[in-house]
């Protein structure tokens, strides 16, 4: 059974272009429109944080602070099975940021997900198949990180263990007695890496369950699409693979082999869309895994998780267009856009709108669903 999540509303200070500013959602399709550079993008990028903790950006806190300014401040407010939830998120320049939930301050990010799911879609990754190795981890990551916590636990220690291991590299070439220590990292980087192998294994299987048929659909049932997980390592034989590769570690004073070199393809009718695709069989590609992860999201959390879609409607033709708007017709989807679309007029329920000028968002209409 679906249930009813919803962002209420959103407060930001000192945010980016933002001194001050609040925007009031409905349940259904919000627009936020204006002109380039404006600043629609940094309030998706406000919740995306506040659900996350990150910017989808990869953006350090101390760059999102509005310029002059020591922090900012991020007040959320969300409706989840008919109960209200605030988070409040305080980014600093010289301390890490601070998270409360209802008032009550976290410790942990893990403690925040699952709170607020979001999708943010953006023109960006409709260059997904195209585009390096590390776009396509990220992918897998944020998705993980959002609907597994324990992903989120594992990826954070393998990082850590991996750069720790990284620097004994580097020692190592200065000092060749340290390489006695080296086992003690490895053991711990085979164990979290072997985990983060498992679930991102887990992951595509679902995905491919999903998105055959999104993608057939929007082909007219001329294409197969097949998700392929193209990791490094196994987990059955990474370790072995960490001492087949050391001499090359020491040369290159980096860890050669592992998760954090795991990649994705996409197969078109058992093609590589990456390689052989068309432009226009990419974008589609990016825009079934888009939607597929919509519809894993909903299975997994019960409930419709926020869409935000970032001026991404100008870079879609008329019938995947039409297929996305489809897709979000029952979700609360925030779009951002340059012109005020009477495509999407016709055919969602438009709850509110907002101009966006200069750091400024004021509403110039409300209908309520």
């Amino acid at each position: 059974m679906v249930k009813d999540m919803y962002i209420e509303s959103i407060e930001l200070n000192n945010y980016r272009n933002y001194r001050k500013v609040k925007v009031e959602f409905g349940k259904n399709t919000n627009i936020l429109y204006g002109n380039n550079a404006q600043g629609k993008t940094n309030i998706l990028e406000s919740i995306y944080m506040a659900a996350t903790t990150k910017s989808h950006r990869g953006t350090k806190d101390r760059d999102i602070i509005r310029i002059g300014e020591d922090e900012s401040h991020i007040r959320l407010f969300l409706r989840k099975r008919d109960v209200s939830h605030k988070i409040d998120m305080h980014l600093r320049k010289s301390k890490n940021k601070g998270v409360a939930i209802d008032g009550i301050a976290i410790r942990r990010a893990t403690e925040l997900y699952g709170l607020l799911n979001v999708i943010f879609f953006s023109p960006e990754d409709l260059s997904i198949i195209k585009n390096g190795p590390a776009e396509r981890r990220r992918f897998m990551d944020l998705e993980l990180c959002q609907i597994s916590r324990l992903y989120y636990q594992n990826l954070a220690s393998y990082n850590k263990i991996l750069n720790q291991r990284n620097n004994l590299l580097k020692q190592i070439y200065y000092n060749k007695s340290l390489i006695d220590t080296l086992d003690v990292w490895n053991i711990q980087l085979v164990d979290y890496g072997s985990r983060i192998i498992k679930e991102r294994k887990n992951f595509i299987d679902m995905m491919n369950d999903i998105i055959c048929d999104i993608h057939s659909r929007l082909t007219g049932g001329r294409e197969k699409l097949e998700i392929v997980y193209e990791y490094n390592v196994n987990e059955n034989n990474f370790e072995d693979v960490l001492r087949e590769k050391l001499e090359t570690d020491l040369k290159y004073s980096s860890t050669q082999a592992g998760p954090h070199r795991d990649d994705i393809s996409f197969l078109i009718n058992g093609i590589d869309a990456r390689k052989y695709g068309s432009q226009g069989q990419q974008r589609t590609v990016a825009l079934s895994l888009k939607m597929a992860e919509i519809k894993l999201v909903k299975k997994i959390i019960s409930d419709n998780p926020i869409l935000l879609l970032d001026d991404v409607m100008s870079e879609l033709d008329t019938d995947r267009r039409n297929a996305l708007i489809d897709e979000i017709k029952d979700i609360q989807t925030i779009i951002t856009c340059t012109g005020y679309d009477e495509f999407i007029k016709e055919q969602v329920i438009i709850n509110n709108v907002y101009s966006v000028v200069d750091g400024t968002a004021t509403r110039v209409r409300t209908e309520e669903s």
